[in-house]
């Protein structure tokens, strides 16, 4: 029996298991039906202590289109943790039903506790301020299918880069990739942590901090925005000041380049004006349906579901 394996951050994947696992995301988008019994008989648990939308559906959506089943919640306070069970206690639990997870938890270091105690894979779905690897897989998976490649491109990063779990992760992802320049965009307040900065200062890797994303637009060859996230701030003071300080319109985005691709882990506010999702350069929506293909891909990765096992249709039981 293979070793249990988690996700916990997008670097638990070396690059040659990310072309891998692109490339399986990449089969199930060209023929979704011949993955429809991929996960017959197997159980998805979905255990988000903090709201989701976008995140907790595409992966319930990714275990049915498989063709297995899916439990859980979508409320700390619709399960036990409303009664003082702790994290670990819970996957225990959790390990009787399903033969997999996908974790949600606003305390960063949560979904690693649950791993340590489970008998299930288990995915980080988002913990805190911390990672996102999903997204930042569904990031990778989109940018790859759109740019045709992970190296050689000037990437902007903007708005809340201090908070935004997303571009952590991102940033982290595509260091290991060759040919990537950043551009943080940001006010200083919401500036990209220091130990990220330090990073690509070791590493050599070019880097540049500005305020306004005018100056640096056409300079692009990817944009991800992200919004000012109201949960993560103290006081409602510093938000209001700052939740509008971006906002990409059509204007703005005319003076980007032809092919220019526009990111988005969503859900937006304001950051992103609706004049823009006409424009061919919005790749958020496609960068949501890149979500599911990746998150298929993981769960039979995870589940060590070969050939072999899809044709004769293999229990864990």
């Amino acid at each position: 029996m293979k070793e249990l394996r988690h996700l916990m951050t997008p670097l638990d994947f070396d690059t040659d298991e990310l072309d891998r696992l692109f490339d399986k995301a990449g089969e199930i988008e060209r023929h979704p039906r011949d993955f429809v019994h991929a996960c017959d008989g197997r159980i998805l648990a979905t255990c988000f202590y903090e709201p989701s939308t976008r995140t907790r559906l595409s992966f319930e959506t990714a275990m049915l289109r498989l063709g297995g089943k899916v439990i859980g919640f979508a409320d700390a306070s619709s399960s036990s943790a409303s009664k003082g069970e702790s994290v670990a206690d819970t996957i225990r639990v959790i390990s009787c039903f399903a033969d997999i997870c996908a974790m949600r938890h606003p305390k960063e270091g949560a979904a690693m506790v649950a791993a340590a105690k489970s008998e299930i894979p288990v995915i980080n779905a988002g913990d805190g301020g911390h990672e996102h690897p999903t997204q930042t897989l569904t990031d990778l998976l989109t940018i790859r299918s759109l740019h045709g490649s992970l190296s050689g491109f000037t990437i902007g990063l903007c708005g809340d880069l201090m908070f935004g779990r997303t571009v952590h992760s991102l940033i982290h992802a595509l260091v290991r990739y060759s040919g990537i320049r950043f551009v943080f965009i940001s006010p200083p307040e919401l500036k990209v942590p220091d130990y990220i900065t330090e990073m690509l200062t070791a590493r050599g890797i070019p880097y540049e901090e500005v305020i306004r994303l005018d100056d640096v637009i056409p300079d692009l060859d990817l944009l991800y925005m992200t919004r000012v996230q109201r949960e993560r701030f103290f006081n409602e003071e510093d938000y209001v000041r700052l939740k509008d300080f971006y906002i990409l319109d059509k204007e703005k985005l005319s003076r980007a380049k032809k092919d220019m691709h526009v990111l988005h882990p969503l859900p937006r506010v304001n950051e992103i004006a609706v004049d823009v999702d006409d424009d061919p350069r919005a790749a958020y929506f496609p960068q949501v349906q890149y979500g599911l293909f990746v998150r298929m891909a993981l769960i039979m990765t995870l589940l060590d579901l070969t050939e072999d096992h899809m044709n004769h249709g293999l229990l864990k039981w």
